[in-house]
């Protein structure tokens, strides 16, 4: 069933994206002679040997290529210098003109097929296709996480998340959630945009963690629902929030920020620990269902 659903999914893309006629794009090139095109316009000089093994090529096959290539004047070979056993071709003028215009076709086959998706579709589809070339590539790298502005629709997922995850990894009540959505409502009514400010983390397009810069006094800002979710731990995303905040409030002009957070969350105090924060206070208290110890961490900005 993998199979075939995988195979069902190479004839409906190779489709979308047309490579399956004569020319790609409606051009005399091959999707192969093109991709050979885009190695060489990377560099001044390429190896054919290195050409060959980067695009497991058969060698007699690309020796052809680029002597049709060389034939139309599109590419220049000769013996390197600084070996001479070795091949080296380099785009000439005109074939950096003909790769130029190959590449300008294919953005603009992208920017239609794109042009038809709403903004979250176009996510959606992103984040798929990085999952795809993640798991099939040989040689994986490891998931890269990006901070992005809020959107809407974000805020419910902050809520959703904190009022879930709290209750499964603390057993905290609703009204922890409830007061997550009193602080946001807040922000979202009253938010001075040239001194607060909110971020999303991905990974894979997906949202993964989140914190808030909100302002407590002129000269104080203050840190607020840093979260991470568990899939995402150990990948460095509490600590660039958290220095994303820390470099939004200097620029914001604030001298000082701080956070309140319970002793409960060591994950979240050692991130605070580490990014320059010390603990100002702390106190009992009963809040979300259980008795906590309240702290306050502040830090010079």
């Amino acid at each position: 069933m993998s199979v075939d659903a995988i195979r069902g999914f190479n004839r409906f893309y190779t489709g979308v994206i047309g490579v399956l006629g004569d020319g790609l794009l409606r051009t005399p090139y091959s999707l192969t002679e093109a991709r050979v095109l885009f190695e060489l316009a990377q560099r001044p000089v390429t190896e054919v040997a290195e050409l060959r093994r980067g695009l497991d090529l058969d060698a007699g096959y690309l020796s052809r290529m680029l002597a049709r290539f060389e034939a139309d004047g599109l590419v220049a070979r000769e013996r390197s210098g600084e070996d001479a056993r070795r091949q080296v071709a380099r785009l000439t003028e005109p074939g950096r003109a003909v790769f130029a215009q190959l590449d300008a076709l294919t953005a603009e086959q992208v920017e239609r097929l794109l042009a038809r998706l709403t903004f979250d579709e176009q996510r959606r589809l992103l984040a798929a296709m990085e999952t795809i070339r993640r798991l099939l590539d040989s040689a994986p790298t490891p998931p890269k996480c990006t901070l992005r502005p809020l959107v809407p629709g974000d805020l419910g997922w902050v809520i959703h998340r904190h009022g879930a995850l709290y209750r499964d990894e603390y057993g905290w009540d609703d009204t922890f959630e409830a007061l997550v959505a009193r602080i946001l409502a807040d922000y979202a009514e009253r938010r001075d945009t040239a001194r607060e400010s909110g971020w999303i983390a991905e990974v894979d397009g997906a949202p993964v963690g989140c914190v808030f810069c909100m302002r407590r006094d002129d000269e104080t800002a203050q840190l607020r629902l840093l979260l991470v979710e568990p899939s995402a731990r150990g990948l460095g995303v509490g600590g660039r929030l958290v220095e994303e905040c820390l470099d939004f409030a200097r620029e914001a002009g604030y001298r000082r920020i701080m956070l309140w957070t319970n002793d409960v969350l060591t994950a979240a105090r050692r991130i605070y620990q580490r990014a320059g924060f010390t603990l100002d206070a702390e106190g009992p208290h009963h809040s979300f269902g259980h008795d906590l110890v309240e702290q306050t961490w502040s830090r010079d900005l």
